[in-house]
């Protein structure tokens, strides 16, 4: 029979209270947390899909990239991986493909030309400079449908779940897929 439990995990539930809500005690999808913030970050996280690519020439992620170095330059690529979530692999593409863009620069060290640090160019300074200020637009107008102390919980509740998330991560036992299948196949777990 196999086991239900998608993560074994040894860190409790920190809210100790019965279930109260339909977040507590989801009954359908459109009760699960991850299904609603997957859900609002499709819908407003389009408008700014749509900004990147049809306005400026640029994925999501290349505007995360970009988005990233323009808050700490000189990151490696590695480094900056982890900065953005994403694999190596993905942040990698981003990083050619806005260097073809000329709008990413990669300076190599002298002692070991493989570590290369990441910079803005003058271009991608400028392109950052005009679409923060449009995704920071989205952005209020999305939380103008909360009052300031909503707002204050919100970004209180998210520091929360993410804390909560992260101490799941480091105790979970996950199935790990086969990448070389495409991700479709489960591992035997020992």
């Amino acid at each position: 029979m196999p086991d239900n439990r998608l993560i074994k995990s040894t860190v409790p539930a920190t809210n100790p209270m019965p279930a109260t809500h339909r977040l507590d005690d989801p009954s359908v999808l459109d009760d699960l947390l991850l299904y609603r913030l997957n859900r609002l970050l499709a819908t407003a996280g389009g408008m700014v899909i749509r900004l990147c690519e049809g306005r400026f020439g640029i994925t999501r992620r290349e505007w995360r990239v970009l988005a990233l170095l323009a808050e700490q330059e000189g990151l490696l690529s590695s480094e900056l991986a982890v900065r953005a979530q994403l694999d190596r692999a993905r942040t990698s593409r981003a990083v050619t493909s806005l260097v073809a863009k000329k709008l990413v620069a990669r300076v190599c060290g002298p002692a070991d030309r493989r570590q290369a640090r990441l910079s803005l160019t003058a271009p991608g300074r400028a392109l950052h400079q005009q679409l923060f200020p449009l995704v920071r637009g989205i952005n209020q107008q999305l939380l103008s449908a909360l009052s300031p102390r909503q707002v204050a919980q919100l970004d209180a509740s998210f520091a929360a779940l993410q804390a909560q998330a992260d101490r799941m991560l480091q105790a979970a036992e996950l199935p790990k897929a086969d990448r070389r299948r495409g991700g479709r196949q489960r591992l035997a777990m020992g």
